[in-house]
């Protein structure tokens, strides 16, 4: 029998069988994931390469299944399709108005400390019934982990984003100068020269893309860095400074000017070169519809951006 016209020749269930396979790399353990059969998972893969009209995975009895050139390409299109499928369900279950389902939310490594709290208490405030799951995790990652599907929108830096991400934008911080409390600039209460720390190590934040974009700003200042100490983690870097270890150049902002030792942490701001303000957006594919959760949180980020001006 011919399909009918705009009805798919494939089920939801064989794109659930497919995405499992590739994640577990096995019948067997897709099997368990999904409460079927091995020979009912098996089978759906069968149906779907059918219905597509292209091998997926190759199958080895030692190796599990290995997907296909084809197979990679037809992916991160499956689990787009799921995932809107969950939300479409999740939205009509939903009462009339009211914010429900599961929001995953992404955030640059270095902002969930500083910028996550007061976003996601205000969040669970105003949507009780909606439910938050979090990602942190480096630009790169989140990018591939966005355009899956797997996290709804993402906090991060306006720095080397897509073009084809939507963002909202949220707060603005420019790059300041942080040294330990006996530093020669911790005395000195005014903005600081960044060539005046040329000869001097630096604790690179070492998470892209910050690492880039701290290393471009010292190179636009006419130097390039003596780098002491690398690190992903921001209070790491924080504490290395305030043990004098060498200065720091942060986005990131803080409530308190010590580190996690009791160490005294100073900021200052920078006047040569003059750094522009880093935006702090949200932001997800242009072309992915957005959950009623999503668009919520979106909208909340809006009307705080608004406030915080």
């Amino acid at each position: 029998m011919a399909k009918a016209t705009g009805v798919p020749g494939y089920t939801l269930q064989q794109l659930s069988a497919f995405v499992a396979i590739a994640d577990t790399g096995t019948f067997a353990a897709a099997a368990v994931r999904l409460q079927l059969s091995p020979s009912a998972v098996r089978a759906s893969l069968g149906d779907l390469e059918r219905a597509l009209g292209i091998q997926l995975a190759v199958r080895h009895r030692a190796k599990g299944v290995v997907l296909t050139s084809a197979g990679k390409a037809v992916l991160p299109k499956a689990r787009v399709v799921l995932h809107e499928a969950d939300e479409l369900e999740t939205d009509v279950r939903g009462e009339p108005g009211q914010v429900t389902g599961v929001l995953h939310v992404g955030c640059y490594t270095t902002l969930g400390p500083t910028v996550l709290p007061p976003l996601l208490d205000a969040f669970g405030s105003r949507y009780p019934a909606a439910r938050l799951e979090l990602r942190e995790d480096t630009l790169d990652r989140l990018r591939t982990a966005v355009d899956a599907r797997d996290v709804d929108v993402t906090i991060a830096y306006d720095i080397d984003l897509p073009r084809h991400w939507s963002t909202v934008a949220w707060l603005a911080n420019a790059p300041r100068v942080h040294v330990g409390a006996h530093h020669r600039l911790a005395e000195v209460d005014k903005p600081v020269r960044l060539i005046d720390l040329a000869d001097e190590p630096l604790i690179l934040l070492d998470a892209p893309p910050s690492r880039e974009h701290v290393l471009e700003m010292c190179r636009t200042a006419g130097f390039e860095p003596r780098i002491a100490f690398r690190t992903s983690n921001f209070e790491t870097a924080r504490a290395l400074v305030g043990r004098g270890l060498g200065w720091a150049l942060l986005v990131q902002r803080t409530s308190t000017d010590v580190s996690y030792e009791g160490r005294t942490v100073v900021a200052r701001d920078v006047a040569e070169p003059e750094l522009a303000p880093v935006p702090i957006v949200v932001a997800w594919p242009r072309e992915a519809r957005l959950s009623r959760a999503a668009q919520a949180f979106v909208q909340l980020v809006a009307r705080q951006a608004i406030d915080n001006r």
